[in-house]
């Protein structure tokens, strides 16, 4: 029997800052990080991969097109932008995003919440993979 392996969720964000951040609280949740910076990096680490965070305020990707591959991929997707940009959040919510969260909240209890935005994604995705909770 193959050891159950911790869920990989795929964090794509270009600033330094959030990336260390994100993937810091996706470790701390207990899951394991893959930490892209591109588009295409981060299109071809979705292979496998349980979920997606998604840095919205980037000048170097699209954060939408980005959550798009994503759901082509079948991987659930939180997102994360600013708390004023409603337009992009609301946008980002239309092309696939399970939830929009700004910046603050992920900041405040970052662990916690991606604990129960994976389960709750797991819920619902119909991709058979093994995960482990945090």
């Amino acid at each position: 029997m193959e050891p159950i392996r911790p869920a990989r969720i795929v964090v794509l964000a270009d600033d330094l800052i959030w990336s260390t951040r994100l993937v810091g609280h996706v470790r701390a949740a207990g899951f394991e990080p893959a930490s892209e910076r591109t588009a295409d990096g981060f299109g071809a680490a979705l292979a496998g991969a349980d979920g997606a965070i998604v840095d919205l305020t980037s000048l170097a990707y699209d954060g939408l097109a980005a959550i798009a591959v994503a759901r082509d991929a079948r991987v659930p997707v939180l997102a994360v932008g600013q708390h004023d940009d409603h337009v992009l959040r609301r946008d980002a919510l239309a092309v696939g995003a399970d939830r929009v969260l700004a910046y603050r909240k992920l900041f405040d209890d970052g662990p916690a919440t991606i604990a129960r935005w994976l389960a709750a994604a797991s819920k619902t995705t119909t991709q058979p993979t093994e995960r482990i909770a945090p």
